[in-house]
């Protein structure tokens, strides 16, 4: 299948899209406006622009679309909520209402965020019915994207299917968030370039974590057997501490550093526990193959991870 790919330059885009094409899809990549200028056959474009959007789909037509394109950074987003709400929400208006006009029929993921839950009761898990309680811009933003989604497919019988990812690892993620800050701390210990001091936010917050390869994998199945207008946490269904998570890392690299709190690294709220139900997923025959620990490995590098 023909697929466009937003956002396809970011974290997990580029991991999709190499899946996509492992699988013998033909994909069209977005990136975003900051890549203009550097030989690609990527498209180029804001997905706040409602114009460049209109016109991007207009020219692709596709079958499917994978929008994975968003300002994904939750402690970033409590300080431009204005923007966090043109990307995350406004982007979802702009491509739905393109593909409205250009390609009623493509069959569109909508990738939102498992935050959009808030606080979910430590040891249970949030199925998809859960109320949406979002603690922050950025879930708020991804909640009201679903709301737009749902509208689609109810007025206008778009084939839009929701993902609520967990968190997800592996190799490129950006370093401003909490496994890729670790990791470029623990090298730089491992280097002899700083003291062996690691410098994090709360630990004691429990998340779900999975690899970004089982994460993309879920991507795929869902654009093909997803139900439209359904919703679908996609995670490990195991909660783990930040902490576990450091001293894993730790233990990986055979680094030994003191673990000191920095006040700039906590946010203004924080959700203590978020873990996923998935029988909704796993029912359509996903199931993770990789463990944390391979992400784990990824983050760190092959010479830091490498004891």
């Amino acid at each position: 299948m023909r697929v466009l790919v937003t956002g396809a330059d970011g974290f997990v885009g580029r991991h999709a899209c190499a899946a996509l094409r492992a699988a013998g899809d033909e994909v069209v990549e977005v990136h975003g406006p900051r890549g203009e200028g550097i030989s690609s056959t990527a498209l180029h474009f804001d997905i706040a622009d409602e114009a460049k959007v209109k016109a991007a789909v207009s020219e692709v037509k596709p079958e499917a679309v994978l929008h994975l394109a968003g300002f994904s950074s939750v402690a970033k987003s409590h300080q431009n909520p204005a923007r966090v709400f043109a990307v995350n929400t406004m982007g979802v208006v702009h491509l739905l209402t393109a593909l409205r006009e250009s390609a009623p029929k493509a069959r569109v993921l909508l990738v939102g965020s498992g935050e959009v839950y808030g606080p979910v009761a430590e040891g249970t898990r949030a199925a998809e019915s859960h109320p949406h309680v979002p603690l922050s811009p950025y879930a708020a933003s991804k909640s009201a994207g679903e709301l737009a989604g749902e509208q689609f497919f109810r007025s206008y019988g778009m084939e839009v299917i929701l993902a609520r990812p967990f968190n997800h690892l592996g190799a490129g993620q950006d370093p401003t968030f909490v496994v890729p800050s670790f990791a470029a701390q623990i090298r730089a210990i491992a280097l002899g370039t700083v003291d062996p001091i690691l410098r994090t936010g709360n630990l004691d917050a429990i998340r779900d974590f999975s690899h970004v390869k089982d994460v993309v994998d879920a991507y795929r199945l869902l654009l093909l057997k997803g139900e439209a207008g359904q919703a679908y946490n996609v995670g490990s269904g195991e909660g783990r501490t930040i902490r576990s998570l450091l001293e894993e890392m730790l233990q990986l690299s055979g680094v030994q550093a003191r673990i000191e709190l920095d006040p700039a690294r906590l946010r203004p709220s924080d959700i203590p526990s978020l873990v996923a139900d998935t029988a909704k997923l796993r029912a359509l025959g996903w199931t993770p193959k990789l463990a944390v620990a391979d992400a784990l490995r990824d983050v760190l590098g092959p010479k830091v991870g490498a004891h």
